[in-house]
């Protein structure tokens, strides 16, 4: 019978062959994503086209092969999707004996006889390619070592290089958190130096390019990124421009600068206004939806005075709103790449939520809570008051007790609070009950920590350090910092604007070895963002008539200087009313509910999650007997939960479905029996019994230690679940029964270990079988 391997041998081959395809103009089998990330480690499966065809450093078409004795489209929707991806407008799908044509563009195929040639193809694509853009597009990535690009962040470059050749003038990249958006900008600047743009006399020199940055830590991750340009580059602030008597530098290629720091000096006009007005050919403005755009913001004054150069905004989150339109001023990002696709991708890490509901988080004052400061304006407070328009310690208390009990004591987490007042509470609090003594377990690292917090925060981004392992933090942290191994990200605050919600999120999306999810962790409802049309997708333009009001009225932003640049913290509420509730009150977590997120980033309800499971087990066995026969042999059982956990369902996930059903004293076989097949759930305990009333079972075992041994397993069973079924546990199972060695065991089962092994799957057959 043919394959795929002979459609691609015997007829795709000869075929682009004949129209020309050079083995330097093809890839075969080219694989362009990782698999999204699965619990244990575990991949899905990777995004790969039999056949990508390019000419002159640009993606042409897609090629499907499929069996001869299949239909020749059979795989043509999953090649049109990943066509997409790659920005790619032709897709070919083919059995070898018929070729199927099919353009993105005008959404229309038919069969045709011969593939196009290169040059053919290379003519059909209407995008406008100057000689600039093509040679920007043919100069190589500057790669170090086995570093290698991704096919987004080349996607990224070459769509602003072709917009800097057809001399576009303002230019937008929105890429998610975490996709490696300075990588992109240093591969930019790398191509037009190589190529000696510029815009006064393109050739003749290397340009002049501004790198702004609204904080010290990002200019300075962006200094490492540009590091193999070291000569070339230089930081302008206040202590290079006095090293050089108040003059600013300008023998460097490429300057780096945190607007705040160019944009006031002593009240004079700021450093940029030394710069001649043509001196930049290109600015790069990182994070550009906080503000580069905003008439009345300190980045537009900067912009305006190079506004004959190139501008280049860099984000995560466009802006639609707060007097802030990210769109108007750069125009349609050349290139869009969401934290979905990077989930999904396999290059950022999925996540989950579980939100925590208090007993407080509606509060109504009695005679016995006693008012500390200030008075109450109001009968009844909502979550979204506390540490606003309330402070109650006992609630920061509670929460903190919360938060440990609900996370691993050495997964670093990040908490994000209301404001720097209630950030250093929530740090006492969780000092006060921490289980590890070390005192720098956790910090606060907020701009009122100046130099302390940020070398705090250093270590705490260093994987090879366990402390700090908790940071608390306002506003200090929802950009920017690169910390790979954030395994919680802590919501103990209102959240009202996308942009900002989209941000934290981002603090757990980098990807590190072991780390297959992180927990978001909600005290304050900030996930129902993520039912909010806007998550993750192309924010709409706003409505006629004025843009939305300021999402956080109780607030006046203010501008910080922190030794680390410029940032909005929130200011102390204006209002303060300080409680100390009663001692009569019960205070306590009523609710902790975990969500799993399904491909499309919507946190899943319990509804959704049992019928996605529901419909997933139909492939996995037909019968209740199939089930029972699988379940019972430790291999295949094995060989099953892998399986789900491809499905996405993986150990941890089934246990809350568990919990869900009350089945917790049940096995996962019966969920899954119950599931399926509607089969009634028995627990463990009752299976146990059954089987210990089977005289003749045990009775085949001779030795006294055998039988003693065998009841010490279903001890564990009914203790601790099917886990310790498990063949990899026998060893350990041996050694805490007393019985010895592996070698003492299998004496207890007739001397040999296959002897004890079958005795051990036999355990497991009778355990399942027993009516």
């Amino acid at each position: 019978m043919s394959s795929e391997a002979d459609t691609r041998a015997n007829y795709i081959d000869p075929a682009l062959r004949a129209a020309s395809w050079q083995p330097s103009n093809l890839t075969r089998e080219h694989y362009f994503t990782d698999g999204r990330k699965i619990a244990g480690g575990g991949r899905g499966r990777r995004c790969f086209v039999d056949y990508l065809l390019h000419k002159d450093n640009r993606y042409l078409a897609v090629v499907e092969a499929k069996k001869e004795s299949e239909h020749p489209t059979k795989g043509l929707q999953q090649a049109i999707d990943y066509a997409n991806k790659l920005r790619v407008r032709f897709v070919y799908s083919s059995n070898g004996k018929q070729t199927y044509e099919f353009d993105l563009e005008t959404g229309k195929g038919n069969f045709i006889e011969f593939y196009p040639t290169p040059a053919e193809l290379e003519k059909r694509y209407t995008v406008e390619t100057t000689d600039l853009s093509q040679e920007l597009r043919n100069i190589p990535f500057h790669l170090e070592g086995a570093m290698q690009s991704r096919y987004y962040q080349e996607l990224a470059v070459h769509a602003a290089t072709d917009a800097i050749g057809q001399g576009k003038s303002r230019i937008l990249l929105t890429l998610a958190t975490g996709t490696g958006k300075t990588f992109i900008a240093f591969q930019i600047v790398h191509k037009i130096f190589q190529a000696r743009w510029n815009l006064d006399n393109p050739g003749s020199r290397r340009p002049r390019v501004l790198f702004l940055a609204d904080r010290n830590i990002l200019a300075d991750q962006a200094i490492n990124t540009f590091n193999p340009y070291e000569k070339d580059l230089i930081k302008i602030n206040g202590e290079e421009v006095r090293k050089r008597n108040g003059v600013v530098p300008t023998n460097a290629h490429i300057f780096f600068a945190i607007y705040h720091a160019i944009a006031e000096r002593e009240n004079i006009d700021g450093y940029y206004k030394s710069y001649p007005k043509d001196f930049f050919d290109l600015v790069l403005i990182d994070e550009c939806h906080r503000g580069a755009a905003n008439e009345a913001g300190s980045w537009r004054a900067i912009l305006d005075q190079f506004s004959s150069a190139v501008h280049l905004g860099l984000t995560a989150t466009p802006k639609r709103a707060d007097n802030v339109d990210t769109y108007e001023y750069f125009g349609q990002p050349a290139y869009v790449y969401s934290l979905k696709d990077g989930i999904n991708d396999g290059f950022l890490t999925p996540y989950r939520v579980k939100r925590v509901r208090t007993n407080l988080d509606e509060l109504v004052l009695t005679k016995d809570d006693v008012i500390v400061e200030g008075e109450s304006g109001q009968d009844l407070y909502q979550v979204e008051d506390y540490d606003r328009k309330i402070i109650v310690d006992e609630r920061t208390e509670l929460v903190a007790k919360a938060i440990l009990q609900n996370i691993n004591p050495l997964e670093k987490t990040i908490v994000f609070c209301e404001n720097q007042n209630h950030a250093l509470t929530m740090r006492d609090m969780i000092n006060k009950y921490k289980s590890i003594k070390d005192q720098y377990y956790c910090v606060r690292v907020t701009s009122d920590e100046g130099k302390v917090g940020r070398e705090l925060l250093e270590k705490f981004q260093d994987n090879d350090k366990d402390i700090p392992n908790i940071i608390t933090s306002s506003q200090m942290l929802t950009t920017g910092v690169d910390a790979r191994n954030v395994r919680n990200v802590v919501l103990d605050r209102t959240i009202g604007s996308m942009v900002e919600f989209k941000q934290i999120v981002g603090r757990g999306t980098r990807v590190f070895d072991g780390k297959d999810y992180f927990t978001i962790l909600d005290f304050r409802g900030a996930t129902n963002n993520f039912y909010d049309e806007e998550w993750d997708g192309e924010p709409e333009a706003p409505e006629q008539g004025g843009t939305r009001e300021p999402t956080s009225p109780l607030y006046t932003p203010k501008p910080i200087e922190d030794g680390d640049g410029p940032m909005l913290e929130p200011a102390e509420p204006r209002a303060r009313l300080k409680v100390k509730l009663g001692k009569g009150r019960e205070l306590k977590v009523i609710d902790i509910e975990t969500r799993y997120i399904d491909e499309n980033g919507k946190p899943l309800t319990i509804q959704e999650f049992v019928e996605r499971l529901i419909q997933q087990l139909p492939g996995l066995f037909k019968s209740v007997d199939e089930l029972r026969d699988i379940w019972s042999d430790p291999d295949l059982r094995e060989q099953l939960l892998a399986k789900l956990v491809q499905a996405g369902f993986d150990e941890e996930q089934l246990s809350t479905l568990r919990r869900m059903f009350e089945a917790d004293d049940c096995d996962i076989f019966d969920l899954l029996a119950f599931l399926a097949f509607e089969q009634p759930m028995a627990t463990r305990k009752s299976r146990v019994e059954a089987l210990r009333a089977n005289n003749a079972f045990f009775g085949q075992y001779q030795q006294e230690k055998a039988r003693q041994f065998l009841h010490f397993v279903l001890n564990r069973y009914e203790q601790s679940g099917v886990t310790e079924l498990a063949r990899e546990r026998l060893p350990t199972l041996i050694e805490l029964s007393g019985l010895g060695t592996t070698k003492d065991a299998s004496m207890a089962f007739g001397g040999k270990p296959a002897q004890l092994l079958a005795a051990f799957k036999q355990l497991q057959h009778q355990l399942y079988h027993v009516s």
